[in-house]
């Protein structure tokens, strides 16, 4: 029997034992950790961020990905039961590890440089670090086809980028933002630091649902980034984003069983 669940389907029983583990230690987290806390959390528009480090302690950031960049190295159904317990505490958890993880980890670790992984993952993956993913713009909601953010190149190895991205999950609080911009090259990703001149965050109040998750706006306003350090060199076009999103949409569903369970 697995303690504090209803089981009908016999899922656990499809599970190896290192995913149980992994379910165990998630579930028990949430319980302790989440569920006193959360519901005041909501009504105040706050998000949990001592739980941050702890979650990167557990390793549920970018679970899936290798061990040499600082990551757990586990299964993608060990990852996905990771989302359905951080949902079944709360939907904002879920989405800061799902970002985390699955948007701005997971595009460095398939699009970026070697530097890039071997400098942002481990970070990332402790917790250390905080990342955001802009991709959605004010005028252009789920279609990024539509896309209005530039970045064009600049002597000396630079670019500059001008845009303004909407519902960024994570935005106000992150270290570096993945940014996605039309070049005359088609679309690519850059990395964007806190404290690039040109560059804020403001977040989103308000909301009605999601209220303990960090949303934010990013408005990007000449700002200059260095090639080697922001560019992925790794995609080009609309296919970069789109990868990122089905990596995302994976743990999202996973992770709306975990809030079924919740509601149940």
């Amino acid at each position: 029997t697995f303690k504090h669940m209803t089981d009908y389907m016999g899922f656990q029983g499809l599970l190896t034992e290192e995913e149980r583990m992994v379910r165990e230690a998630a579930r028990d987290f949430v319980n302790a950790e989440v569920l006193p806390i959360i519901e005041k959390h909501a009504q105040n528009q706050t998000f949990p961020t001592h739980l941050i480090p702890m979650m990167g302690e557990l390793g549920f950031y970018g679970p899936s990905l290798p061990e040499e960049y600082g990551c757990a190295g586990l299964s993608s159904v060990a990852y996905g039961i990771l989302m359905y317990e951080l949902e079944r505490g709360d939907s904002g958890l879920r989405s800061f590890a799902s970002v985390q993880g699955s948007l701005v980890m997971w595009p460095i670790y398939a699009y970026g440089s070697e530097a890039q992984k071997k400098y942002w993952l481990p970070k990332l993956a402790k917790g250390e670090k905080i990342g955001c993913f802009g991709l959605t713009e004010p005028d252009f909601g789920s279609n990024p086809g539509g896309m209005l953010t530039k970045a064009v190149k600049e002597p000396g190895g630079k670019w500059r980028i001008n845009g303004t991205k909407m519902w960024i999950t994570n935005g106000t609080v992150a270290d570096v933002a993945v940014v996605w911009a039309q070049t005359e090259d088609g679309i690519r990703g850059f990395l964007v630091e806190k404290g690039t001149p040109g560059f804020s965050a403001p977040e989103t109040h308000g909301k009605w649902s999601l209220r303990a998750s960090v949303t934010s706006e990013l408005i990007l306003e000449d700002v200059i980034v260095d090639e080697e350090k922001s560019l992925l060199p790794n995609v080009k076009g609309l296919k970069g984003p789109l990868g990122c999103l089905t990596q995302a949409r994976y743990g999202i569903a996973w992770g709306a069983l975990g809030a079924a369970d919740a509601s149940y």
